[in-house]
């Protein structure tokens, strides 16, 4: 497995090598120090695995380096990797296309199992939003926005997933479903928006979930 690890901090690099270490199977580390050698290296490995990436880095300003990243290499899963545990940070980054968002205060075993479920094609969401987390755009108030277009509970949930870039097979391993479930549910939701792709779903639940 082949990780790109990207932190200004030698230090803090060789520490997440140790972590890294414990995952298996094995992991080819390869380093950056800022969002150019980032860029760099990714363009130079089309084979990887997963991007862990320390939010603020030399090169870019905020979450300006993660979005550029998620733009120019969609394909390779992004995890960031920060010592900011802001909630703001957290629903920022993921709303940038991050799959993960990790505090660098976590513990190794969190750390290893945020990891895991990302390689497994999952979205890790720090517990520290717990079910605050509904959507990379809003809270409590685009949930409701949602609802109030006819969808159950599940296909609400199915509906914030959708709208993260989830697909099927992560779907159903994080609502603990089968993939032909998530289909039923998705196309229940294309009814209800009347549209008929899983783009134009998506950017219907966006629109809904950006409403004031």
């Amino acid at each position: 497995m082949k990780t790109l690890l990207a932190d200004d901090h030698p230090l803090m690099r060789e520490g997440v090598r140790q972590v890294l270490s414990q995952l298996t199977p094995p992991v080819e580390i390869i380093d950056a120090h800022d969002y150019p050698s980032l860029f760099a290296q990714a363009a130079l490995h089309a084979d990887l695995d997963l991007a862990l990436v320390d939010l603020n880095m030399p090169g870019f300003a905020g979450m300006q380096g993660i979005t550029q990243f998620r733009s120019r290499f969609p394909e390779i899963p992004l995890v960031v990797l920060s010592a900011s545990e802001s909630a703001h940070d957290m629903r920022s980054a993921l709303e940038a296309g991050a799959l993960g968002f990790i505090p660098k205060a976590a513990s190794t075993a969190v750390m290893l199992a945020a990891l895991r479920q990302v390689l497994a094609g999952d979205l890790y969401v720090p517990a520290s939003l717990g079910d605050s987390y509904c959507s990379p755009h809003t809270g409590a108030a685009a949930c409701a926005a949602l609802q109030h277009c006819g969808l159950t509970a599940r296909q609400l949930e199915v509906a914030r997933l959708l709208a993260q870039g989830c697909a099927n097979k992560a779907i159903a391993g994080m609502l603990a479903m089968s993939e032909s479930t998530v289909k039923v549910h998705i196309a229940a939701i294309f009814r209800a928006f009347g549209v008929t792709n899983r783009t134009e779903a998506v950017l219907e639940i966006q629109r809904l979930m950006q409403k004031p």
